[in-house]
């Protein structure tokens, strides 16, 4: 029989002194209509880091919808533009003019979030102003890293940890979910003119990106996509032993959404790998078991009650590291 073991000392939060409750309704309503994933798990978290994450999860999405939203090249160009003005603004504790903004401008006080991390993420942005082409793995995981690590960086600050051995897994299982998304999404992207796939990794298996762009699904295609989500794999691998290494008390919306997350990539494998002409979906139903399942697993499952977690993979970040990018 298992035995329940001890979630260690209750992580305390204090509730929000100086934030809008208006502001964060309104990116409770960005997050409920475009992050469904995410909204999911987000009821599991205690509720000051629950707005703390919704508030940074609507500033990442905004900055995001900027580029792919806008009705073509140069009005991408301006509202991103815009959104670094913005950032700027926040960490200069200049005025700010919307909701999101001002919500965000609350956790980087409140969290001490350093600007590199969302500059970063808006560098991956600006990569999606021009036409996306990455040449390998190295490419394809600096993508990843500044799309999706640097927000696993923000989360693992303002769930009270921000050391280096905590810093990395959050890393790895932001890019183990932006694999997952690229690979459920090659002919969404293939239809914006972005190809995420790695070029080399394609003609290894005797395709191309002009392949990828014609919009037409081909074993070649599918067996690159599935050696995506195994690399994202190994990245979700990583991530599920740092867990261990959160508060208990937000150990189960973490991995929730690593649960949900990587049923999307389970998905797109019982698919073969088609990630091109259907996107593959994570009913609600599922979503709640799968929820359901992560509390479970944080209150029985010993990998989540370490004290000390595995080793970092060094292999995993030096591509990153290549790039001066890895914590």
């Amino acid at each position: 029989m298992l035995r329940r073991p001890r979630l260690g000392r209750r992580h305390v939060v204090q509730q929000p002194s100086d934030v809008n409750p208006a502001d964060l309704e309104a990116c409770r309503a960005v997050i409920a209509v475009h992050s469904k994933s995410f909204h999911a798990a987000s009821h599991l978290l205690p509720s000051t880091l629950r707005d703390a994450a919704v508030a940074t999860y609507a500033f990442c999405r905004g900055a995001d919808d900027d580029v792919d939203d806008a009705a073509n090249a140069v009005d991408a160009a301006q509202r991103h533009a815009g959104t670094r003005d913005r950032l700027a603004r926040i960490y200069a504790g200049a005025a700010l003019h919307t909701p999101v903004e001002r919500a965000f401008a609350w956790v980087v006080r409140r969290f001490g979030i350093p600007r590199s991390e969302p500059e970063a993420l808006l560098d991956g942005m600006a990569q999606d102003l021009d036409v996306v082409r990455v040449a390998n793995e190295d490419e394809l995981l600096a993508y990843c890293y500044r799309a999706a690590g640097v927000v696993g960086l923000m989360m693992s600050r303002i769930m009270g940890r921000g050391d280096v051995a905590a810093l990395r897994r959050a890393v790895d299982l932001g890019m183990a979910m932006q694999l997952t998304n690229i690979a459920r999404d090659v002919g969404e992207d293939a239809r914006r003119n972005r190809v995420y796939l790695p070029q080399d990794w394609l003609a290894a298996a005797g395709s191309s990106h002009a392949q990828v762009l014609a919009g037409v699904n081909t074993p070649q295609i599918a067996a690159v996509n599935r050696r995506v989500l195994a690399l994202a794999e190994r990245y979700y691998q990583s991530g599920l032993d740092g867990i261990a290494l959160l508060p208990a008390s937000c150990r189960p919306a973490i991995l929730a959404a690593a649960f949900i997350y990587r049923q999307i990539g389970i998905k797109v494998l019982a698919q073969d790998g088609d990630g091109m002409t259907s996107r593959a979906r994570v009913s609600g139903w599922a979503k709640a078991r799968l929820a359901a399942t992560a509390v479970l697993w944080c209150v029985f499952g010993p990998r989540f009650h370490r004290q000390n977690p595995p080793q970092h993979p060094a292999d995993l970040h030096a591509p990153l590291r290549r790039l001066n990018l890895a914590p």
